[in-house]
């Protein structure tokens, strides 16, 4: 039979955050996968843990997949830890764990801290929904293409950032965005942890004036029901119904689809949609 692969969730800030369960986990392992083995030690020396440790991050995480996998075959059990939070959330873990699944071996989540929950949670922004995005891309086009896409994004919105690029963007976010709410939420668990609720410009012009230090998650609300409809309004301003039906009929939508389309778009029945139609054409 084959090992198990754990994923064990490690503190983010204070050691205190370490669960139980976790330190067993790690002590009981057969080996474990470590993003940063030197970061990792200091942890596992803390815990008094001796497991054997070793690598698995960004530029390694294919090959060294394989490997472990074939540990895992020959009925290892293995702990994936990350640097920091819970191991394949913007990190390489993800690989390891469909590797498995794809090997058939049992995945097993061992929880704790997470920045982007406790962000969220104590953010003050809604929680019902949300939409992780991590890390925005680095390369300048597909940057510009995310940023478009979370324009339209109704849900609240957890990104990550480094201090060295926060105000960047957050110029971009503002430009983007506009004057949406914002939660900046500061080196979460730590000594210096806080959080500043407000909003993108007033954000922007806050770390212009003050140098940003430590890690950051921003979690920022999503597009407000209010200017969707305000959008939707002006879309079809100066059109009848009728006239916004002749459109997707003259595109060759079928009536019965047309009909609905209009009705989704205008919010409102499609029975409204065909009384219209039919008064037009009598």
């Amino acid at each position: 039979m084959s090992g198990v692969l754990y994923l064990v969730a490690t503190p983010i800030g204070n050691l205190e955050d370490m669960t139980y369960r976790a330190v067993r986990i790690l002590q009981e392992a057969d080996e474990i996968a470590a993003e940063d083995t030197r970061n990792s030690r200091k942890l596992l020396t803390h815990f008094d843990i001796h497991t054997p440790m070793t690598s698995y991050h960004e530029f390694n995480k294919y090959d060294k997949a394989e490997v472990l996998v074939g540990h895992l075959l020959e009925g290892k059990n293995i702990a994936l830890i990350t640097d920091a939070g819970t191991p394949g959330i913007s990190d390489p873990g993800e690989v390891l764990v469909q590797r498995c699944y794809e090997a058939g071996i049992p995945v097993v989540p061992v929880p704790g801290a997470c920045a982007a929950v406790n962000a969220l949670i104590a953010s003050g922004q809604q929680t019902e929904r949300f939409a992780f995005e991590a890390f925005l891309p680095a390369e300048k086009k597909e940057r510009r293409a995310r940023l478009e896409e979370l324009r339209q994004e109704r849900r609240t919105i957890v990104l990550y950032e480094a201090p060295h690029r926060l105000v960047r963007t957050l110029e971009e976010l503002t430009e983007v965005l506009g004057a949406r709410p914002v939660t900046v939420c500061k080196e979460l668990t730590k000594k210096h942890e806080a959080f500043r609720k407000t909003d993108l410009p007033a954000a922007l012009d806050y770390y212009r004036e003050n140098e940003p230090r430590g890690e950051y998650v921003l979690v920022i609300a999503g597009k407000p029901a209010e200017e969707i409809e305000a959008e939707r309004m002006e879309k079809y301003e100066g059109l009848s119904l009728v006239e916004h039906l002749k459109k997707y009929l003259e595109q060759g939508m079928p009536e019965k689809e047309a009909m609905k389309a209009v009705a989704a778009e205008r919010g409102i029945s499609k029975r409204e949609v065909y009384s219209a139609w039919v008064k037009d054409k009598d």
